[in-house]
């Protein structure tokens, strides 16, 4: 009797865990499937006429969603080379979209739409393109632009110059980099005009130490009447890079010109991030591991992270018996971008065999 009432119980544990596993493959299947790239506020306005169509409207919101995206996470260089994109490959990437607010004004119909797009969609159709995307992280900078004069040898100096007062003036939905301003610090400007002759050279560490911003752009702008030398020393993650521009027949003091710089140059600072969060989805390498399955919480929320991992390709579970759940991991990357990325939520693994397993 003690025997049987063991083998029954067993069984009925055995009986639960396999019921445990089936329906948390069913919510992973869902969960793998709902991630997207979301776009919000595209507003679209068309005067609300005899012929009006509430489908054209909700078209031209669909095509300016998926431009808004490919500006979001594609650099300015291969943006170029999508040329034509049909309506019907637009909408067999979209996921779900959403109507946030529609009114009539004066006999205009006014929309506002969120529009979300599959990832894995949208990452196959720019592979086919020769095209890698980048993971859209927003980025906090300090911006510190200063103006020469070469002719007077002189400084233009945080508020005296155009390019400061103008450069926030234009942020797009579509932009990554929050640039931060410096304040107008009396000691500040006199380490700079103390460097005056080697600004150059000068690190301007005396001046970010006091921001509390790992990252930082010092924009220097030569400015020899109409003829402008730009040199960008951009200091992201630890790297500094040096990008030097140059503008003939320009007038800086004029507002069409100054909008031209400052948008060239931001996009150049963008195309800089874009590159360094870049995605290479020619890389896709599988990864088996498996996750006792006693403990639910932590099954559901290791499936949460691998949904919410833009590197991750794919997940699902490939098979499970009564002590581990086995899922299959399609990752753009590495192993080590794998294990790098993971450990940021404290996840660590035996990587001793080919199935390595979750600790």
């Amino acid at each position: 009797m003690i025997a049987n009432y063991k083998i029954n119980n067993l069984k009925f544990l055995y009986n639960f865990f396999l019921l445990v596993s089936l329906i948390i493959y069913f919510f992973s299947t869902t969960q793998a499937q709902g991630k997207a790239f979301d776009i919000d506020n595209i507003e679209i306005s068309r005067p609300f006429e005899i012929n009006f169509n509430k489908n054209e409207v909700l078209d031209d919101g669909f095509r300016k969603a998926f431009l808004e995206l490919l500006l979001l996470i594609v650099n300015s260089s291969d943006q170029k080379k999508i040329s034509k994109v049909q309506l019907n490959e637009i909408k067999g990437m979209i996921e779900s979209f959403s109507i946030k607010e529609e009114k009539f004004i004066d006999e205009t119909y006014f929309v506002n739409l969120g529009v979300s797009f599959n990832k894995k969609k949208i990452f196959n159709y720019l592979e086919k393109r020769n095209i890698f995307p980048s993971i859209p992280i927003e980025k906090k900078i300090l911006f510190i632009p200063i103006v020469i004069d070469e002719k007077k040898k002189d400084l233009l100096n945080f508020y005296n110059n155009k390019v400061f007062n103008g450069w926030n003036s234009d942020i797009q939905n579509f932009h990554l980099i929050q640039y931060i301003l410096p304040t107008e610090d009396l000691e500040d400007l006199n380490l700079i005009k103390k460097n005056f002759e080697f600004i150059e050279q000068y690190d301007f560490k005396d001046v970010t130490e006091k921001y509390s911003l790992d990252d930082s752009i010092i924009l220097l702008i030569f400015k020899d009447g109409e003829r402008l030398r730009i040199l960008s020393r951009i200091n992201i993650n630890d790297n500094l890079i040096l990008k030097n521009k140059s503008f003939n027949d320009v007038d800086i003091d004029d507002d069409g010109n100054l909008k031209k710089i400052i948008n060239n140059l931001k996009t150049t600072y963008e195309d800089y991030w874009k590159n360094i969060n870049q995605v290479n989805t020619s890389i896709r390498l599988t990864l088996n591991i498996k996750v006792k399955n006693k403990d639910n919480i932590k099954i559901s929320n290791f499936e949460t992270i691998l949904n919410e991992k833009d590197l991750i390709y794919d997940f699902h579970i490939s098979k499970f018996d009564k002590d581990f759940v086995y899922y299959q991991i399609i990752f753009n990357g590495t192993p080590n971008n794998f294990l790098k990325s993971m450990s940021h939520h404290d996840y660590t693994f035996d990587t001793q065999n080919k199935l390595w397993i979750l600790k």
